[in-house]
């Protein structure tokens, strides 16, 4: 349950870190104004622990839940329990820094195809990329595996994958593709995978309809670019709307509107800086450039995102829920159109990393914890009404 600790214990650290913050950086803080803690009634209950670093979750329709360990395993959670064998038939992954096994997707027709999408680090040190998987679900193992997509040309850094995905009502898939960290200026770029969000279909192919395959110019893939590192992305079905959210570098973390073609702007524009304290750029805003619905600095780290949808907490419906890695909570925006209003702190005393952040079939939220990689203390929690 919800504790004044915890409230306090955010007030300090936002203290600390607005005071960290460079003079030039807090020109950026357009969350500040609207930032508040929420007096919600709730309980946290564990549903899982002894994860490895978790880090995607799908609910399918028997009520059972995949998750995913950044290392490489796929593991089940059955009758409110966590099965001890992973998932056979994964294919293997470069498991290095930020890459691993990393999202999970169901095929919008999975009770009748059974096909799950993986997305993973593949390759060496010396050369990796973003792949996406699908494969057949029987139950304990994945079978029939195929590519779906790989980025190109692949990269010698093991960061800024990307790798997280939405399906489209016409069942295309879109993935995020980060920007390499160390080929960041190839984001502007759409002759290049890096810093884009691709478009396939379910089997790959690449839709006739694509920007870049209509007018040329860019790879036959790509929907958008401009990207640094998106760790989410969401279709609305209500608002018929795409979101993501991307990392800045220090500050400049970002939510967008996701509208086929566009560029937003990274690095030609940004409201971060470099690690080094150095500007990535002196611009802010560019013709033919996209803004932000919402920006942070400092940095939030955005992993997960969902739209609340339930009866759970009806005062929430249409809200997009974005779990932070930086402050160990999770961010309610709440939407005026697409004019984000309200950026509210929710679940201050998680103290853990949240990786995601789910809208389960009940109504319920569910995080994923990433918890102490070498005690394999991830878990997965469920944020539900106090009883």
């Amino acid at each position: 349950m919800r504790s004044l600790l915890g409230i306090f214990a955010w007030i300090g650290v936002g203290v600390a870190v607005l005071l960290s913050a460079p003079v030039g950086a807090l020109v950026g803080l357009n969350a500040v104004a609207q930032e508040q803690l929420v007096e919600t009634d709730y309980d946290v209950v564990t549903i899982a622990e002894g994860l490895d670093l978790p880090w995607a979750l799908a609910f399918l329709p028997n009520g059972d839940m995949l998750v995913t360990e950044l290392d490489g395993r796929l593991r089940l959670i059955s009758n409110g329990a966590l099965v001890r064998e992973p998932i056979a038939g994964v294919p293997s992954v470069y498991r290095a820094s930020q890459g691993g096994l990393m999202d999970l997707v169901l095929h919008p027709d999975y009770a009748e195809n059974q096909l799950v999408y993986l997305s993973l680090a593949s390759g060496t040190p010396a050369a990796n990329a973003l792949r996406v998987i699908r494969g057949t679900f029987t139950g304990s193992e994945l079978t029939n595996i195929q590519t779906v997509f790989e980025a190109a040309p692949s990269k010698d850094t093991p960061v800024h994958y990307g790798g997280r995905m939405t399906f489209l009502p016409d069942n295309s898939l879109l993935i995020t593709v980060g920007d390499g960290f160390d080929y960041r200026e190839e984001a502007q770029n759409p002759g290049s995978h890096f810093g884009t969000i691709v478009r396939v279909l379910d089997d790959g192919k690449v839709p006739e309809d694509n920007p870049f395959a209509v007018k040329g110019g860019g790879k036959p893939e790509v929907w958008t670019y401009g990207h640094r590192n998106a760790q989410s992305i969401i279709y609305d079905a209500v608002r018929g709307l795409v979101f993501a959210t991307e990392h800045g570098p220090r500050g400049g973390d970002e939510l967008n509107l996701i509208e086929a073609g566009k560029n937003y702007g990274w690095p030609a524009i940004t409201y971060g800086i470099n690690y080094t304290g150095a500007r990535v750029s002196p611009f802010t805003e560019r013709e033919g450039m996209e803004q932000p619905l919402k920006y942070w600095v400092p940095s939030i780290g955005p992993s997960g995102m969902s739209i609340y949808r339930g009866a759970a907490f009806p005062q929430w419906d249409g809200d997009i829920l974005v779990s932070s890695l930086v402050f160990k909570h999770v961010r309610r925006l709440t939407l005026d159109g697409t004019q984000v209003v309200g950026d509210a702190i929710m679940f201050p005393e998680l103290a853990h990393r949240v990786r995601d952040v789910r809208v389960g079939p009940d109504g319920l939220i569910y995080l994923l914890l990433e918890g102490n990689e070498e005690e394999k203390s991830g878990r997965i929690v469920r944020i539900q009404p106090k009883s």
